[in-house]
């Protein structure tokens, strides 16, 4: 997502009508619930919110969901919808590539987002600066695949991840208790993918 150009303007009005997306977005908060001891207290950002799939569905659990994204389009249906989350909501524009949100979160959820960062060193350095201590990140993207899960790759720079190569990443930055778990599987006409959540720790 480069320069600037939001690639999610043509797609961000029908994005929620497509089940596949909704079941994905449904598993992996389910597993977020299950692996992680949330609380209402919780202030949680959702990084590459979108139009607020994952955070709609773990928002009865905390106090609150910020979501972070850098497509306009996206941000807004989010907040067409936020009336409808069981937390409080903000909203934040920004490119994380780029750009940091100086402020401190209980937890760092994300779905589907960090294959279109480039820089995972810099990002997860990020994600570590602005969680509390003890703060934890749950991160949900696809493993590995051969690059036929978009049909437009214009933006994503990973096809993927080989979760070994994450996890060191992750424990760089200084993320301890590295887990992963399969999320859901996507079955599209050609073949299926696999979506693990991560989750570690701030020590």
């Amino acid at each position: 997502m480069e320069n600037n150009v939001d690639h999610f303007a043509h797609k961000s009005k029908s994005w929620d009508m497509n089940s596949k997306r909704v079941q994905n977005a449904k598993g992996i908060a389910d597993l977020i619930v299950k692996n992680i001891d949330l609380n209402d207290k919780m202030e949680l950002m959702d990084f590459g919110a979108g139009t607020g799939l994952l955070g709609y569905c773990v928002a009865p659990h905390v106090a609150k969901i910020v979501a972070v994204d850098n497509s306009p389009s996206m941000l807004m249906e989010f907040k067409n919808k936020c009336d409808a989350f069981s937390c409080v909501t903000e909203v934040i524009e920004k490119d994380l590539s780029t750009e940091t949100i100086d402020r401190k979160f209980d937890g760092i959820i994300s779905s589907m987002t960090i294959h279109h960062l480039e820089d995972l060193s810099a990002l997860f350095a990020k994600f570590y600066n602005m969680l509390d201590d003890n703060g934890f990140i749950a991160i949900a993207d696809l493993d590995l695949e051969d690059g036929s899960f978009h049909s437009d790759n214009t933006g994503v720079f990973h096809h993927g991840f080989d979760r070994e190569l994450l996890e060191n990443i992750a424990l760089e930055a200084g993320f301890k208790d590295i887990k992963f778990d399969l999320a859901s599987t996507i079955n599209k006409p050609h073949r299926e993918f696999t979506v693990f959540l991560m989750t570690g720790v701030k020590a």
